[in-house]
């Protein structure tokens, strides 16, 4: 198989070396769209290909990678950021799917590893269409937040792509969306979600949760950004300090889908918060007692599924008075992550009051 590996890129004279090399060995030509770079962008890429276009901005992210999609000439494109970047082990198991993958596959998914705790385990990641057959011509949607229209035969591989954003978090996408607003233009179903998105990372949380509740009512949507949006919608709730509509809009994601991990830690941090132990404990208890979806594309907290619920138990029940469970979750959440700090102190805790 060959691999065309296309970027859109604008102002990333530093990440782009690192990203390019991380990769080397991969792609057999590599494309690159420049919207509008005003440092050493071009002159750095100009070192790895000779395929660099400009194409002028339109706020439209889409529109981009469709032009960066239509220069390819491989058999496959591979699409990244330029901030995003493979580990040395993730580019081995690149190298070895190219030896082995069947000719039919019109779509490899890989993890996105978007963010890291101090330990460098990975907290929050998805899963995305990374490689596809280019004769399958998918196409990309969306001025903001994009996504590749892919269908067709899968392979859910065990690369993942590790995302290292050098850039402070901007209003760009916001300001498109608003933009777009007073132009008269109706945001799609799934430009709701992310509309909403961005002004609850902007702190506007009355107008996102206007958005939330909007999107939550339709019948439509994907199932992973409507759980999604309960969440958040939970979010903006607690900074408006609304803690039953918070409580809520928890309970809205379990319409979606089976419980999800990190909404049961969501709802157990509330009663923890006001020191309801018991109602703590059950929905901790029962956030450790989910198995995780099984090749989800959804946004995954992996911290809910693993070592956070018995962080929490084993606070829960030493409050209550039973040491011995309390150990127990301790060192369950010692075998996930026992270089946290929580557990770190959690682990001297019972070596001062000698319970082993």
């Amino acid at each position: 198989m060959t691999i065309s590996l296309c970027l859109i890129v604008k102002n990333e004279e530093n990440a782009l070396p690192i990203c390019l090399h991380s990769v080397r060995g991969i792609a057999d030509e590599i494309i690159i769209v420049d919207t509008g770079s005003t440092d050493s962008t071009k002159e750095i890429a100009a070192r790895y290909t000779d395929r660099i276009y400009d194409f002028a901005w339109v706020d439209d992210f889409a529109a981009a990678r469709n032009f960066a999609f239509s220069q390819a000439t491989k058999q496959y494109i591979l699409w990244l950021d330029a901030d995003d970047t493979l580990t040395e082990k993730d580019r081995l198991l690149f190298l070895e799917l190219i030896r082995t993958l069947e000719p039919l596959v019109d779509r490899v998914s890989m993890n996105y590893n978007l963010s890291f705790d101090e330990n460098q385990n990975v907290t929050y990641s998805l899963r995305r269409n990374r490689l596809v057959r280019r004769d399958c011509q998918f196409q990309w949607i969306g001025a903001v937040h994009e996504y590749l229209e892919a269908s067709g035969s899968v392979l859910h591989s065990e690369i993942a792509v590790t995302h290292r954003k050098d850039k402070l978090h901007t209003d760009r996408n916001l300001q498109i969306y608003r933009k777009k607003l007073a132009g008269g233009e109706t945001l799609s179903l799934r430009d709701q979600f992310y509309y909403a998105n961005e002004c609850r990372e902007h702190g506007h949380y009355e107008e996102a949760v206007t958005y939330y509740e909007d999107f939550l009512q339709s019948p439509d949507g994907w199932l992973e950004d409507k759980i999604a949006a309960s969440l958040h919608l939970a979010t903006c709730y607690s900074h408006l300090g609304k803690r039953d509509e918070q409580l809520m809009a928890l309970f809205k994601s379990f319409e979606f889908d089976t419980p999800r991990a990190d909404c049961c830690c969501r709802i157990g941090s509330i009663f923890l918060e006001e020191q309801d132990y018991l109602h703590a404990i059950y929905w901790y208890e029962s956030a450790a007692q989910l198995s995780k979806p099984k090749e989800s594309m959804g946004f995954m907290d992996h911290s809910s599924w693993t070592w956070l619920p018995h962080v929490q138990l084993c606070l829960c029940y030493d409050r209550i008075g039973n040491l011995d469970k309390a150990k127990f979750h301790h060192d369950i959440s010692y075998s996930y992550n026992p270089k946290h700090p929580s557990v770190i102190h959690n682990q001297r805790y019972f070596e001062q009051i000698g319970v082993k």
